[in-house]
């Protein structure tokens, strides 16, 4: 088997999406998989698109999850310019050399003749498709346009009659009619390649083999395959992934604004955790294994486990991968993590941030929820009383404005406010009271921190504002509770 060399082929026009990564990553797996070389190649060509810095975006992306690529504009390589819209000249030699060899024609209709034909097709509920107008003009004729200057487009000839075939490795044989296909433009007026011409010419000369992208490009290869065969060159293995969609029956799209890699990292998706869960979208490893390092994707990864089935994108799974690798952090790299986000929301400088952090790691989800998660810290948030009612631990409006006085009867005599000593005190009144711990600690919580689910329990709380925070808004609660009953 010849070398393995596969390419991720982005076009700059905004942020890498995560069916784009997929495709870079599958392309990457491939590559290391077989000891073979990943290419990155830049497709600009469709310059209306081009998005200023999405190329920047590109590179930072693939650095920031580990797909280190071997060739491309950045780092050079044997195979290079790796930019399409610096390969022109490339692509216009091969252009003209493939009307010599009568796989495409020059053609020299107006802007106005394909918009009236254009027209004509959608008043007649068809779907436009170019009439050969210039298909068969003589070699004399086209000279004589070339001559005046008149502008021109070349395009491909496709054969009028007969079949071509190609296989995937996924989808197996495809067939398609030639006449179904039309005589599509690979060389534009302006000089540049349209992606029929610059994919075939850039894939042959980079050696790329086999070639991985979208299965929206199935119905396409035909048409790239009768350009390899007028060249005579080696058509490629082809495996083509099925779509990530939002939901059944919808893709996800740049164009419909769905999150891209860097929508999901700014929001406090760790990376690796996208990466897996990316992995796994339309991908299985034959066994029940979810959670792999990238190390162990390039063991793992196989063709056999790609899917043809369209992998649909479940936020919900993703956040629940992203909180397991919270999970899984070291303290002290949680915390560092945490930080941005505590200073965020507006803490008091005297609070002990580390112990946040050991109260809220096996609790979050995604990095961006802490403000909110924890911003009860900084300001007491306007509650209702009725948040001191609650089903099982049987308080209610009267229990809890009894207990919750008591409470801060012994609080307010502690001398040493800490963790320790704020345990001894409620629990040694739990247990004069004869009642069960919710009674009493329910109600503490509330009044300490107005919300009804807070990272920590009543006496962590306590201990997080300090005595005179806590003591403060004890005495709220139990005003609201008076006030209520």
């Amino acid at each position: 088997m010849s070398e393995i060399r596969t390419r991720f082929a982005p076009s700059p026009t905004g942020y890498l999406h995560i069916g784009g990564l997929r495709t870079a990553l599958y392309t990457y797996l491939i590559a290391r998989k077989y000891n073979g070389k990943f290419l990155l190649r830049i497709e600009d060509t469709d310059q209306d698109r081009l998005v200023e810095g999405a190329t920047d975006v590109i590179y930072k992306t693939l650095k920031l999850v580990g797909l280190k690529h071997d060739e491309g504009p950045d780092i050079g390589g044997p195979y290079g310019p790796y930019i399409q819209s610096e390969r022109k000249p490339i692509y216009q030699k091969y252009a003209r050399e493939l009307v010599e060899r009568g796989g495409a024609y020059y053609c020299f209709c107006s802007k106005q003749r394909l918009d009236n034909l254009r027209n004509e097709a959608a008043k007649n509920n068809e779907v436009f498709r170019y009439d050969g107008h210039c298909r068969n003009l003589s070699k004399e004729e086209v000279e004589e346009k070339l001559q005046t200057g008149m502008p021109y487009v070349i395009r491909q000839k496709v054969p009028a009659s007969g079949t071509t075939s190609f296989t995937d490795e996924l989808f197996g044989t495809i067939t398609v009619e030639n006449s179904t296909l039309e005589d599509g433009v690979l060389l534009k007026s302006d000089g540049l390649p349209t992606y029929n011409l610059a994919n075939v010419v850039d894939d042959h000369l980079m050696k790329i083999n086999p070639v991985v992208r979208g299965s929206e490009y199935l119905s396409s290869t035909p048409k790239y395959n009768l350009i390899y065969e007028s060249f005579g060159w080696e058509i490629p293995r082809y495996i083509h992934l099925s779509p990530v969609m939002k939901e059944q029956g919808k893709k996800l799209s740049k164009r419909e604004g769905d999150a891209s890699f860097e929508d999901f990292y700014n929001k406090g998706y760790l990376k690796e955790a996208i990466l897996n869960y990316v992995a796994l979208l339309g991908w299985s490893p034959g066994d029940d294994r979810e959670f792999f390092t990238l190390e162990e994707l390039e063991q793992a990864f196989d063709i056999k486990g790609l899917s043809k089935s369209p992998a649909i994108f479940d936020i919900n799974k993703l956040r629940w991968m992203n909180s397991e690798y919270i999970k899984k952090l070291a303290p002290e790299e949680f915390h560092e993590m945490a930080l941005p986000y505590y200073k965020e929301a507006g803490l008091p400088p005297e609070i002990n941030l580390r112990r946040i952090s050991s109260l809220i790691q096996s609790r979050t989800e995604v990095l961006n929820e802490i403000p909110d998660m924890i911003g009860f810290l900084k300001e007491l948030p306007e509650y209702e009383a009725e948040l001191f009612v609650h089903k099982k631990s049987k308080t209610t409006l009267e229990n809890s404005y009894e207990n919750l006085a008591k409470a801060i009867n012994v609080l307010k005599d502690l001398l040493e406010w800490n963790e320790e000593m704020l345990h001894k005190a409620l629990f040694d009144l739990i247990a004069e009271l004869g009642v069960k711990n919710s009674l009493v600690l329910w109600p503490v919580r509330i009044a300490a921190s107005g919300k009804k689910v807070t990272p920590g329990g009543a006496i962590e709380i306590l201990g997080l504002l300090g005595k005179e925070e806590s003591m403060k808004r004890l005495q709220i609660g139990l005003d609201k509770l008076k006030k209520s009953m």
